[in-house]
């Protein structure tokens, strides 16, 4: 007589790794930090740092959120009137403050957490309103250009312009945002 194996009586444990993700596009960060790590990786935000670190907001945004900061490109502030940033430099923890808290919201939302027409509060006391065209966001005029990057204490989606309360843009010398009557058919 042929002996039949026995069933094994133990359930087999499924691996405790998790499947590592595939690389990420170049240039586009990881989940890698908080809100300033995520920025100073993607090699694009360099003013936009500094200008944090100017207006002495870097305790704020390293703090554990969640935040969602939509956060303009060197060349967005490139792109500003000349003399903008200069006069915003004079007053950093005054005006260049509010404009850049103007940027970031005290909660996590993702781009499917967005909707058309949607006003949302930012950390400067100021709303944004969300506009959908042609399959693109658009932050207060600013196109997002890339959405949706995950940092340890909330999301960054790049935008293209530098988005303001046309108030402080005024005291700077200008009005809205470098972008403020393109792309969403104000």
């Amino acid at each position: 007589p042929t002996a039949t194996p026995e069933p094994p009586t133990a359930t087999p444990v499924p691996p405790t790794e998790t499947p590592t993700p595939a690389d990420p596009t170049p240039g586009t960060p990881t989940e890698s930090g908080d809100l300033l790590a995520v920025l100073e990786e993607t090699g694009q935000h360099g003013l936009l740092v500094q200008a944090i670190k100017d207006a002495d907001l870097v305790e704020k945004l390293e703090s554990a959120g969640p935040y969602t900061l939509f956060a303009p490109t060197d060349a967005a502030f490139s792109a500003l009137p000349e003399g903008t940033v200069a006069a915003l430099l004079e007053d950093p923890t005054g005006a260049l403050a509010d404009i850049l808290l103007y940027h970031v919201v005290a909660a996590k939302a993702l781009s499917t957490d967005l909707s058309n027409g949607q006003v949302i509060e930012t950390m400067n006391g100021d709303s944004i309103e969300v506009k959908f065209k042609d399959g693109k966001a658009y932050i207060d005029g600013a196109m997002v250009t890339v959405a949706d990057i995950k940092a340890d204490n909330g999301v960054v989606h790049v935008i293209d312009a530098v988005i303001t309360p046309s108030s402080k843009m005024a005291d700077a010398g200008n009005s809205g945002s470098a972008k403020s009557d393109q792309g969403c058919g104000n």
